[in-house]
Order: C-alpha cells, then sequence, then structure tokens
C-alpha cells in the first residue's frame, strides 16, 4: 500500500515538473514571437503598398496568409501593368512584385516620384522576366524577384538585357540593399551605388535633392548628445532609414520615434521615421527586459529624437535593435 502511494506521489510530481515545463516554453516562445507588433483584426490597409483583395488575408499575428498566391516559377515573364513606387509594381492578375537588390522612397519621401516615374519608363506596359532570389514572397505577400527587360533578353548576357534593380541604381533613384542571403548581384548593384555617390547622379545624390513632402519648408534641428557619440563610443551613428544597409554590425541609429506599440504579449516597439509596418527601423523591448526600463516606455519615448545603440538585426524585413539596457537609448537634447 505504501509502495502504491510512493509512486502515485512520484507520479504527480512528474506530471507538476512536465506541466511547469511546458508552460514557461510557451509563455518563453509568445515573448520572442510577439514581434509582430499587430493585434488580432488590424487594418489590411496598413501594408506597406496597395495590394488586391485576393492577395493573401490577415492571420491573428497580424501578418499575411498568402496560402491563396500562386505559384510564379523563375525566369517568369509577365506583362507589368501598374507601378506602385520605385521599387513595387503590379503584373496580370493584379498581384504585387517587390524588386530584390534595391530600396527607393516611398510617398512623402523626396525621391518617390521621381523613381516611380523611371520605373514606369522602364517596365510599365511591357513584358518582363522575374527571377527568383532567395525567398518567394515577403510578409505582405508580394513576390520577392530581380526583374530583367526586355523579358526574351538573357539576364546574364547582352546589352538589350537591363537588370532594372542595377539600372534604378545606377541612376541615382535607388540604393542598394540586400538580404545577407541574395548575393547574386549585389557586387555590381554595390559599385553601382558607389559610383552614384562619387559623381552625384539623380535624385539620391544630387545636391538639389527635394525636401521631404510632408514638411519641405522645415529648419533641421541640430541635437546635442552626451553619450552615444561616435567620439565616445567608437561607433559610427546612421539614420534609421538607412539603418537596413547595417545588418549584423553593431551602431548608433538616430531617428524620431513616431509611432509605438505594446503587444499582446507585452513587448514594446519603437518605430522610427514612420508608423507601423512602413517603419524604417524598429527597437524592441521585450518584457522581460523592461524592469530595466522607465514606466511605459512606448509613451516615454513617443515623439522624441534619440539614437539606439548596438547590433542591427533584420526581422521580417526590416533591420531592428533589441534593447536590454536603458543605456542603449538616448533622447537628443
Amino acid at each position: 500500500m505504501k509502495n502504491d502511494r510512493d509512486r502515485l506521489t512520484i507520479r504527480i510530481f512528474l506530471a507538476v515538473v512536465v506541466g511547469a515545463l511546458i508552460i514557461g516554453g510557451l509563455t518563453y516562445f509568445l515573448d520572442k514571437k510577439g514581434n509582430s507588433q499587430t493585434d488580432e483584426g488590424e487594418d489590411e490597409a496598413q501594408s506597406s503598398s496597395p495590394k488586391p483583395a485576393e492577395e493573401g488575408i490577415v492571420d491573428g499575428s497580424g501578418t499575411k496568409n498568402c496560402e491563396n498566391i500562386p505559384e510564379l516559377p523563375n525566369n517568369a515573364l509577365k506583362l507589368a501593368t501598374k507601378i506602385i513606387d520605385g521599387d513595387t509594381f503590379l503584373i496580370e492578375g493584379g498581384y504585387s512584385v517587390r524588386i530584390l537588390g534595391i530600396d527607393a522612397d516611398e510617398r512623402g519621401y523626396p525621391c518617390y516620384e521621381e523613381a516611380k516615374k523611371k520605373l514606369e519608363e522602364l517596365i510599365l506596359n511591357k513584358e518582363v522576366k522575374l527571377e527568383k532570389g532567395s525567398e518567394d514572397l515577403d510578409q505582405y505577400c508580394r513576390y520577392l524577384r530581380y526583374v530583367f527587360s526586355p523579358a526574351s533578353a538573357p539576364a546574364s548576357a547582352g546589352k538589350d538585357a537591363q537588370n532594372i534593380s542595377l539600372e534604378l541604381v545606377k541612376e541615382g533613384m535607388a540604393i542598394a540593399r540586400s538580404s545577407p542571403e541574395d548575393i547574386k548581384y549585389r557586387e555590381i548593384i554595390t559599385q553601382a551605388e558607389k559610383n552614384a555617390k562619387e559623381n552625384k547622379i539623380g535624385c539620391k545624390w544630387s545636391a538639389t535633392t527635394p525636401a521631404l513632402v510632408d514638411n519641405p519648408a522645415s529648419k533641421q534641428i541640430i541635437f546635442q548628445w552626451d553619450k552615444l557619440t561616435q567620439e565616445l563610443t567608437g561607433l559610427i551613428v546612421v539614420n534609421a532609414c538607412q539603418a537596413g544597409n547595417y545588418y549584423e554590425k553593431e551602431m548608433i541609429v538616430e531617428g524620431k520615434i513616431v509611432d509605438t506599440n505594446r503587444s499582446k504579449t507585452n513587448t514594446v516597439f519603437l518605430n522610427l521615421e514612420k508608423p507601423y509596418p512602413n517603419q524604417c527601423f524598429n527597437s524592441v523591448i521585450f518584457s522581460s527586459a523592461q524592469y530595466r526600463f522607465v514606466q511605459s516606455p512606448e509613451n516615454y519615448y513617443l515623439n522624441k529624437t534619440v539614437r539606439i545603440k548596438g547590433e542591427i538585426k533584420k526581422y521580417q524585413g526590416k533591420p531592428e535593435i533589441i534593447l536590454n539596457d536603458p543605456l542603449q537609448i538616448e533622447i537628443g537634447k
């Protein structure tokens, strides 16, 4: 009888231990995955560019379910039917394509109109060849492709074959930007950007680049920094909208926090320069680290110009720095 009670006690103890491990693991997983920034039912209209209704639906995490997007074979030939901006366009059927290897300004930023117009000249109402990179779709259910025009020309040879990413960067309409996995054309695109910079070519590098559309007459404010400076840290300071050029590097990122959010798992997101999901850069404070920071950091830092120090990582196509210590962030004076 005693042995039976002992065995029952052991079983109950083991069940409690296993249950605690499962709950602890689930809590950690949710905290880590809380980086979607969105709650269930968030308006689909917040995506970064207009998309047809059939291009996926928003699931409970706030990201899109792309199951209804048809397969697009490598090197498919498609007609470009509408230009959204300098790096995004629609093909026949109304599906979106995000051009790989570059990043162009969105609406309201200096080179939006010029980059869009240039892409229209290059591909609108023309058949283009769409070459796959390392990933098929992004989080907004857009095809990720290198684009070549005319479609009949080989991508690797012949003066008639235009790499559209390369053309836009050569003419100073976009900057070079690629994921660590997409290296196929990175060298030639990066070299084209270097040449455009040195020779002040196009809207991105010309001395006459227009001001932000949203605030054309604004006078630049000079902020003072006591701690997060290049002199004191030895780290380079970059603008939030350029942070995507420095993945896996420790940097200081400067910009204005224009949008914040606390997720259902109590993860705090600080979005710089543009609201989510179009933010140039975001900084993340997981719930496990928030006891070190001020109360309600999502309110405290909102509308402040800050510098953030740390290693720049890529999450869901955007650069971010995870904040574990308040010494990583400084408000400009």
